[in-house]
């Protein structure tokens, strides 16, 4: 059941749901029953204009947290967060490029030749003021760019490049050897990620980083890559320091390989023995030098948590995220539709999470564990809402027991199957298959694991700090119209509505899909509350040392 709220922000009153009398049809024996009806309801009202996009640090931001506020207390949880207040206060800054970056290589005495911003090379800076510059810096291939212990792998052993531009291959060996035997074959690592490729080489001392473009290891074309960093770059704003790595960024494969062809070297035939043991990292030959400036500005953003008390371990935590925001509004003319409303992603995973924290709060009898929700910013940004609360989490990661993220619901309908992406990482696994068994269904591994979608939303936070997290998709078969079918809906959300204004709230879904998902992770809560047992990673995770240190006290 979802009561009526009504939310007075300034002149506007927004509603969502419709009333329903205490002990209605609509109640369960084990609390408030989780409808499609009340998950429209919270999407209708989040993905309609007046939230203005949900963008982080803009109006819409103020009445979607109002909102969300609002839905916790009423249904019962109590707050989680600064103080016990609602809120975990994320600072942030936005880096907005001044002008076009500027970049040239040259090999020896070779004259420089332009990297044009947007055809050869997209480039950003982490660096906060003034003018960020390299000049004549060496280039080092350094393989995929990866140091994973686990697999045996050191792309920079026996080279120091402190002060030079590192150039990386996107995703990890194993996708190009297949091998299952190195690293996961197919399935993207962590490693793979091209935010890991930054990571490292900031650990690495680089005075530069550029990944080099390759459609099918990135899973996305260069297009993608020049929308995303053309814009404006949201992070964190606190523990900023003075970062290494002062300018980042793609290389096309094309320019890569002319670039390193004018100082001698083969970067096809160096690509070619990347993902072999034993391969080493090369100096080229040639040189770059890059200048850009960034303009700051700062703002406030917010993750909203309410929570759950457990009946006989309060001080065990099951979590629950969703993020709230999504792209805001676009400059445009008055008579265009310039609001990215983001009803799929990710206004359904926020209703889902409202929902279920509905009928969590709702039991007769509350669960053993405790359940925090934590509705997350900026996930749109870099998963800055989920970073920011993985490095200050109002529980003790020990005493976090697992969690589930919820972005992007179903749409399409009831399905026979549920998919978990990120197959095989932890025992996760088996619980969701244990109560999509109780439903009728069976689990299912996502179709392109090379992707990486396991690590391109907010449990990725989390996970990096060793919680277990499990992240399902919905399914890939319609109990009324098949596999094909739901491969169709699929496919024309990603070409015509995926992150852009067309995605809105569309009366005539079929939310039953996504009712029958909500109830799976409210049996999954109730699972993973009663059950003693700390969930942990797959023995080969790249996440398990950091669930180990945890879990030993260490962190």
């Amino acid at each position: 059941m979802l009561t009526t709220v009504l939310i007075a922000l300034g002149p506007t009153l927004f509603q969502a749901g419709s009333a329903a009398p205490a002990n209605s049809e609509n109640e369960t024996k084990t609390g408030p029953a989780i409808t499609a009806n009340d998950i429209a309801g919270h999407i209708e009202t989040l993905a309609s204009d007046a939230f203005e996009g949900r963008g982080p640090g803009t109006e819409g931001e103020e009445k979607t947290v109002a909102y969300i506020k609002a839905h916790f207390q009423m249904v019962g949880l109590e707050p989680a967060g600064e103080g016990g207040s609602w809120i975990q206060s994320v600072p942030m800054i936005e880096l907005t490029p001044d002008g076009s970056p500027l970049s040239t290589y040259k090999a020896g005495t070779a004259v420089e030749t332009d990297l044009l911003s947007g055809r050869d090379v997209m480039l950003w800076s982490p660096v906060t003021g003034g003018k960020i510059a390299l000049e004549d810096a060496g280039v080092v291939f350094a393989g995929y760019g990866i140091v994973a212990p686990e697999f045996g792998w050191n792309d920079y052993e026996g080279i120091d490049v402190k002060g030079k531009v590192v150039v990386v291959l996107v995703n990890d060996p194993g996708f190009r050897s297949q091998d299952p035997a190195l690293f996961r074959g197919g399935a993207m690592t962590y490693y793979g990620r091209w935010t890991y490729k930054f990571e490292e080489a900031e650990r690495q001392g680089a005075a530069g980083c550029l990944i080099v473009h390759e459609e099918d290891a990135a899973g996305y074309g260069w297009t993608v890559v020049t929308q995303s960093w053309g814009q404006p770059q949201l992070k964190v704003a606190s523990n900023l320091g003075e970062p290494k790595t002062r300018i980042r960024g793609w290389i096309t494969l094309g320019s890569a390989t002319s670039m390193f062809k004018a100082a001698g070297a083969d970067l096809p035939g160096l690509m070619s023995k990347a993902w072999k043991r034993g391969a080493k990292p090369v100096q080229s030959g040639a040189t770059i030098s890059a200048s850009l400036s960034n303009r700051v500005s700062r703002l406030g953003s917010s993750n909203v948590l309410g929570k759950v008390t457990g009946s006989k371990r309060p001080d065990e935590y099951v979590l629950v995220c969703a993020h709230w925001d999504h792209l805001g509004k676009r400059a445009g003319a008055e008579t265009e539709d310039n609001i990215y409303n983001g009803a799929v992603d990710n206004a359904s995973g926020t209703a889902a999470m409202l929902e279920l924290a509905e009928a969590v709060a709702g039991q007769p009898t509350p669960p053993e564990r405790s359940i925090l929700f934590l509705a997350t910013t900026a996930e749109e940004k870099g998963l800055l809402g989920s970073a920011y609360y993985a490095a200050n989490p109002v529980v003790p990661l020990a005493k976090t027991v697992c969690g589930l993220n919820i972005d992007v619901v179903n749409t399409f309908g009831p399905m026979k199957d549920i998919v978990i992406v990120g197959y095989g990482a932890s025992e996760l696994d088996d619980d969701l298959r244990a109560v999509a068994a109780a439903q009728g269904r069976i689990t299912v591994p996502e179709a392109t694991p090379e992707r990486g979608y396991y690590f391109r939303s907010d449990h990725f936070s989390l996970a990096k700090v060793g919680v277990p997290m499990l992240y399902a998709g919905k399914g890939t078969v319609s109990v009324e119209h098949g596999e094909e079918w739901v491969a169709a809906q699929d496919a024309d959300f990603l070409k015509k509505r995926y992150h852009r204004v067309r995605d809105e709230f569309d009366p005539t879904w079929n939310l039953e899909g996504a009712a029958q998902d909500v109830r799976l992770y409210h049996a999954l809560l109730t699972m993973w509350s009663s059950d003693p047992r700390m969930r942990q990673w797959s023995a080969d995770s790249e996440f398990r040392a950091a669930r180990e240190a945890s879990l030993a006290g260490k962190r």
